[in-house]
């Protein structure tokens, strides 16, 4: 029995010695940590780069619908002018086009709608006559009264006077008549922007004067600052932000132009103003200051932007503590003893 427990007795794996020494273990490679590290710094650059083509993005699409407005605006000032001169089908054209990019555009559905009505009038068929002999008396009472008025600086009652003498006889000192039409309508709509405020009617004036020859460089500074002052104007109490940076540019070129009611340059303060308090509401303290400083070289401030300038001044440069002397205390007479 002994023997045949023995033999059915497992074999016992032979253990290694515990006292050996353990194998190292191997570090990790240090390419792993650079990969790491290389990895990162691409992917921060990948989010950098994003984030500029975003942003670049925005400002190119920003200033893509700042040209488009111009030019839009400029296409509707040419078809006021096509629709006076009788040119309906051209001005069909630029409406269409306006509405086509700007469906909300201020009166070009309803300048459409009168336009394609005269579309629809069917134009008389003249019948020949004998021309008749023209009456070059009156013809040329109206050139002299047309120079009378322009000489006394009576812009609308001259340009119907050269209207009146070119429906007459469209023939009569041609060149003459063009230069006093441009003389004409480019004063009246000078006139209308700097002394009425019609800045509308100064520039489809303007335009009309184009017609007939170049515009002189204040005559289309003055347009251009116009539409400035009426692309400005569209965000007057919508966004005070971007009213205060485009009434920037108007008020510094031509700070009294005026809408008939507040030129750009109280404007521009009034806007610097409201986005200053839209800016103190957001505890944006120091950068309402800059607004409220910037309106302050404009003009005094109104009560609210006043006291909010006061509170955003004092939480933005708080007073600093001047350091006090502490007095020295007064010397004590040592009593010296009597011999």
């Amino acid at each position: 029995m002994s023997e045949e427990s023995e033999t059915t007795q497992e074999i016992q794996p032979i253990k290694e010695d515990d006292t050996q020494p353990l194998k190292p273990v191997k570090p990790a490679p240090r390419w792993r940590s650079v990969l790491y590290t290389a990895l990162g710094v691409i992917i921060l650059l990948a989010l950098g780069l994003l984030g500029g083509y975003k942003s670049g993005i925005g400002d190119r699409t920003k200033a893509a619908s700042q040209v488009i407005s111009k030019q839009l605006t400029e296409q509707y000032q040419l078809a006021l002018v096509d629709e006076q001169f009788g040119r309906y089908e051209a001005a069909k054209q630029r409406l269409e086009f306006i509405i086509q990019n700007d469906p909300g555009f201020p009166g070009a559905q309803n300048e459409l709608a009168k336009v394609l009505v005269f579309l629809t009038i069917p134009t008389a068929t003249p019948t020949l006559a004998p021309t008749p002999t023209a009456d070059i008396r009156g013809v040329q009472a109206l050139f002299s009264t047309a120079q009378q008025l322009i000489t006394a600086g009576d812009w609308p009652n001259a340009l119907a006077a050269l209207d009146q003498l070119r429906k007459q006889d469209p023939t009569f000192n041609t060149s003459q008549v063009d230069g006093m039409y441009y003389f004409a309508l480019r004063n009246y709509g000078v006139n209308l922007i700097l002394q009425q405020g019609n800045l509308e009617g100064g520039i489809y004036e303007l335009t009309l004067a184009e017609r007939f020859a170049p515009l002189d460089r204040d005559a289309n500074g003055l347009r251009e600052g116009a539409r400035a002052y009426i692309q400005a104007s569209s965000f007057y109490g919508v966004d005070w932000k971007q009213s205060a940076a485009f009434f920037a540019d108007v008020a510094a070129g031509w700070p009294s132009l005026w809408d008939g009611t507040m030129t750009a340059a109280q404007r521009y303060q009034v806007a610097l103003m409201r986005y200053g308090d839209e800016l103190f509401g957001r505890n944006s303290f120091c950068d309402a200051v800059v607004q409220y400083q910037a309106a302050q070289n404009i003009g005094n401030l109104d009560q609210q932007a006043s006291k909010n300038f006061n509170q955003a001044y004092q939480t933005c440069y708080p007073p600093t503590e001047v350091p006090t002397d502490t007095p020295a205390a007064p010397p004590t007479d040592t009593p010296v003893p009597t011999p």
